[in-house]
């Protein structure tokens, strides 16, 4: 297949979450038949609602400049598909992404045929298995996989790492994870199997209580992010600059190179896990941690494109972290372009972030999973802001707020990665940025 032909593919499974069936069996025996590459590496497991994707770009960081060969496996991605699976702080080619699709796509056909499965893999499953395949191919050492959705029957648990870490845990994907924060934190936790090394970033006392009851079944003492922080400062746009000390190491004058304050934790639990692989064998200096920390970056959180503030925030934990830095850092007149799902807690989430901003432009995704514009228009006037504005596209209201927003505002889109997503590929189209 040509890469338009894969996406055709994968597509006509049905949408990601939409068409989610959580469970093992089909990965397991899809990777079998493809001779379980994910054999071939180490792997550092990474769950958790809010900071899992920035501890996983920060772990690899830190790693690729200690001399190991990483693969990074995330999602959603913003504009290619492609961006969900990086061998050695590179994404894969599209044409290297067709090729293994290709292959993935006739081994699952054929097990289909044999009787072996009853329908075929899902999305995630399949973009799973080329990333393990590809990851096998290129060589890699260690591979750091941020979980897709929960943890218990994730597709990539069957990778069976030996480093597993939980970030923090909030409401969210209830229809799918449970309805409660136990339910929720339980289905994260079960990442944690006998054999395994569990690093536990701080968590609410609900949720940390449910992570020690599966640790103790599982006979693993979880390593709790426990660290001291001194604050040296930070730039005007909100990089922190940290002396951090955990239990086995110092790490002084640390720049931390993602956005806010919030980072701090999750550069603390990305220590962690480095620690911790240093104690299972691997040799990290702590130079390449403290570079590492530094040289991070991730797409979607809290990054500055062409003059626009985009930030991923999509559940009420991450918006309120949002809201914080803006109040921190955002000195000017703010304008906010928002676009959710309709399966999140939108009140709430518009009630934390709307007041913070002057004016508003709602907008939906194309995406199935949206929220109206009808349905963001009736919770705004709860929310206190009297400038509102209803766009029908992302490009009609990127050129709303632009319209409306002076030289010196700044304007933040966020409410959804499938937003920026949007946003991106719309900035790329007209060759703003590269």
């Amino acid at each position: 297949m040509e890469f338009n032909e894969t996406l055709s593919y994968l597509l006509s499974l049905g949408h990601e979450t939409l068409a989610m069936k959580l469970g093992l069996k089909n990965t397991e025996l899809l990777l079998e038949a493809l001779g379980n590459p994910h054999h071939s590496f180490a792997a550092v497991q990474i769950a958790g609602t809010n900071g899992k994707g920035s501890t996983a770009a920060m772990l690899d960081s830190i790693c690729r400049r200690g001399g190991l060969r990483t693969g990074l496996f995330t999602s959603p991605h913003l504009v290619s598909i492609t961006e969900r699976i990086r061998i050695a702080d590179t994404d894969i080619s599209a044409h290297e992404f067709a090729r293994l699709a290709t292959k993935v796509k006739g081994v699952a056909e054929s097990l289909v045929a044999q009787g072996k499965l009853e329908a075929l893999p899902t999305f995630f499953e399949h973009v799973t298995a080329i990333a393990f395949l590809a990851f096998k191919e290129a060589g890699v050492a260690l591979a750091i996989l941020e979980t897709g959705l929960g943890g218990r029957l994730d597709a990539t648990t069957v990778a069976g790492a030996r480093i597993v870490a939980i970030t923090s845990i909030a409401m969210d994907h209830q229809e799918y994870l449970g309805v409660t924060l136990r339910e929720i934190a339980a289905e994260k936790a079960a990442i944690i199997r006998p054999g395994t090394s569990a690093i536990i970033a701080p968590q609410q006392e609900e949720a940390l209580e449910v992570i020690r009851q599966r640790a103790a079944e599982c006979a693993v003492q979880p390593l709790l992010t426990d660290y001291e922080v001194l604050i040296e400062g930070a730039t005007a746009d909100g990089r922190f600059m940290v002396t951090l000390q955990t239990k086995t190491g110092r790490y002084e004058s640390m720049s931390i190179g993602l956005r806010g304050r919030h980072q701090i934790e999750n550069a603390a639990t990305a220590i962690r896990i480095a620690e911790a692989l240093n104690q299972q064998g691997w040799k990290i200096p702590q130079t390449a941690i403290v570079a590492g920390i530094a040289g991070a970056s991730q797409a979607g959180r809290l990054e500055m494109v062409d003059g626009y503030l985009l930030d991923g925030a999509h559940n009420p934990s991450a918006v309120q972290t949002l809201r914080s830095y803006l109040d921190e850092f955002v000195k000017v007149s703010l304008t906010l372009v928002f676009g959710s799902m309709r399966d999140k807690n939108l009140e709430e989430m518009a009630a934390i972030l709307f007041p913070a901003a002057a004016r508003v432009v709602l907008t939906q995704v194309d995406n199935p999973r949206s929220a109206s514009v009808e349905d963001l228009r009736e919770i705004a006037p709860a929310t206190g802001v009297r400038n509102v504005f209803v766009t029908r596209s992302v490009n009609e209201a990127l050129t709303k707020a632009n319209e409306v927003t002076s030289s010196e505002g700044l304007i933040c889109i966020t409410g959804s990665l499938y937003l920026l997503g949007e946003v991106k590929a719309i900035i790329e189209r007209f060759g703003l940025i590269s």
